[in-house]
This record gives structure tokens, C-alpha cells and sequence, in this order.
């Protein structure tokens, strides 16, 4: 890795899907924050085009445009947007996901395709078109996978297997170009635990009851520093919070364990509540959503406490 070399955040041009909300959005933000350029995507433009304003009227310099990642197409529209803006592409984040809260013998055939659509497929289609670009001079290749890329959660079934694929499809392309090839271009999964984020409210859920992550919750923004990190240091993966390397080292050298232990957080996935909008966005944009996610079981919703920060991109909202 120590032969590739990455240009500082603030002369970058990056590249980030699923934009709008979450860990894209506080991607986009920091990364602004530090002087790169942004090409910010997300299914709904209205969404990313007010964040990308925001940005733009506090010193910085972003584009955002509508691109659907399971569409190769729109995908290589995104990168030709960003090439005719900038002129060229240094860092491209694959972010854009989504989930399925239910039993895997529940979940619909033509849901679970969706799903792949969306979490592996838009890695593809991302990966492919912007390695041309990024062979051109260089740059970062950055996808987005989860603890469950290695271990798995229950009731998630089809967003764990998606996850895996997108590892596998990840470390066979990493060789494929950093070893093969000898291109200088460094291909990076970054891993997550369970983050602060709309996740929950964006899944569509088959349960009884509204969806939740398990705590304990890492931040987006920590999330985002390990991205703009991996964008200017060569970084073969990255696990972000304690649970990622806890869960993923059980599942690897001790998976009984690991499997019981997985079991137990099938409770902790639920509020005590109805669903409130159990189609999600899985095939839809999301509406009014922010970096972190909701608290739920009051009659109301607010971003969950102590989960913020007083930077100024925390006070943008969103949509996906």
C-alpha cells in the first residue's frame, strides 16, 4: 500500500452516494468542512441540492445530483456530472444502502432483490465506473460494508448476506487492482457497528413492532473521519467502533459463541410501538431525515440524545 499515494482531503474531488442522510451525509459535510470539492447523490436531487446550497453558501464547493445506484446508467451519469464540474474524480465512496427488518423465510423474494440492488449491485455499478476515472491519475476507491460483513444480526438477515458480498466483492477487486494491476489506486472496506443514523426508520420492516439499532451507537461522524482518513492514507479496511471489532473477531475464532451472542440482539432490534412507516424507503426516497436517527415510544420523535455535536453540520437536515 505504501507505493500509493493519496493527495491531501483539501485538493479532492470526491464522490458520494446515498448523500442525503446518515454517514454519506456526514461524510459530505466533513469532507467540505476540510476543502474538498463534493459530488453529493441521492435518489431525490431536491434532498442533496439544499445541502449542497448550504455548503456552497458557507465557503465550500459542491454538486449534487439524482442518481438510483441499482441503475448503471445514472451511475454513469453521476461521474461524468463530477468530471464536467471538476474535471476529474480523486476519492469515490460507495455509501448508498438499505435494509430489511423480518425473518428471512418472511422477507419477499422481490424485496430481497431490491435490497441487493441497492447494497451490492450499486457497489458494483459504482466500483466500475469509477475506476477508469481514478486510474487516470490515481485516488481512492471507498466502499461501504458493516460488522455484519462479518458476523451477522438476526432479522437482518438479507442486509448481513448483502454485506458479506459487498466484502467479498471488495477484497477480490482490491487484488485484482493494488496487486495485478499495480494501479495507484487504494481500495478501501470500511466497516462500521451499529451507527446513529436513520437506518431504522429508512428499512422497510415485516415486524409487529417499529425498528431500532442495538446500542451501544457510534456516531456518523466518527464514521465519516475513518472515510476522509481512508481517502488520503492507502487503507486496506477500517472497523469503526468497539462492537465492529468485538462482534466480527467472535464470529471469525469463536462463531458458536458469536451465533448466541448475535441471537440475543433479536429483542433488542424493536421499540415497543407499532411500525410507523413499514415500507421504509427501500424502494422510495425517505423524507426529513439528518445525520442521526429518531427516538421513538414517546408519541413523538427527536434525534436520539447525546448522539450530536455543535458542529454546523449537524444542524442540516436531510432526506434520502
Amino acid at each position: 500500500m505504501s507505493k500509493i499515494k493519496l493527495k491531501p482531503i483539501n485538493e479532492q474531488v470526491i464522490v458520494i452516494t446515498g448523500a442525503s442522510s446518515g454517514i454519506g451525509l456526514a461524510t459530505a459535510l466533513l469532507a467540505s468542512e476540510r476543502g474538498a470539492k463534493v459530488v453529493m447523490a441521492a435518489r431525490s436531487q431536491n434532498a442533496t441540492a439544499e445541502l449542497a446550497d448550504q455548503i456552497n453558501q458557507s465557503g465550500g464547493q459542491a454538486i449534487s445530483i439524482a442518481c438510483d445506484v441499482s441503475d448503471r446508467g445514472q451511475v454513469q451519469n453521476l461521474a461524468r456530472a463530477a468530471i464536467d464540474r471538476f474535471g476529474r474524480i480523486d476519492t469515490w465512496v460507495n455509501n448508498a444502502g438499505v435494509s430489511i427488518y423480518g425473518r428471512i423465510e418472511e422477507v419477499s423474494e422481490d424485496d430481497a432483490r431490491r435490497l441487493f440492488e441497492t447494497n451490492f449491485w450499486g457497489v458494483y455499478h459504482g466500483s466500475l465506473v469509477a475506476l477508469p476515472y481514478l486510474k487516470a491519475n490515481g485516488g481512492a476507491l471507498i466502499n461501504i460494508g458493516s460488522e455484519v460483513s462479518e458476523a451477522v444480526v438476526p432479522l437482518q438477515g438479507m442486509y448481513s448476506a448483502s454485506k458479506h458480498a459487498v466484502k467479498g466483492f471488495t477484497d477480490a477487486l482490491r487484488v485484482e487492482v493494488e496487486e495485478l494491476d499495480e494501479s495507484r489506486i487504494s481500495i478501501t472496506l470500511i466497516q462500521p457497528t451499529a451507527t446513529n443514523t436513520p437506518f431504522p426508520q429508512h428499512a422497510k420492516n415485516y415486524m409487529g413492532d417499529e425498528p431500532k439499532l442495538p446500542t451501544p451507537l457510534d456516531k456518523p461522524e466518527d464514521v465519516a473521519e475513518a472515510i476522509v482518513d481512508a481517502a488520503e492514507h492507502p487503507t486496506r479496511s477500517k472497523k469503526v467502533g468497539a462492537m465492529s471489532k468485538v462482534n466480527t473477531t467472535m464470529a471469525k475464532l469463536v462463531p458458536k459463541l458469536g451465533a448466541k451472542v448475535a441471537a440475543k440482539q433479536a429483542d433488542r432490534q424493536q421499540y415497543d410501538e407499532p411500525p410507523r412507516h413499514p415500507e421504509g424507503t427501500l424502494y422510495e426516497p425517505a423524507e426529513h431525515t439528518g445525520t442521526a436517527g429518531m427516538i421513538h415510544g414517546s408519541g413523538g420523535e427527536e434525534p436520539e440524545k447525546g448522539k450530536s455535536s455543535n458542529r454546523k453540520r449537524h444542524a442540516l437536515s436531510a432526506h434520502d
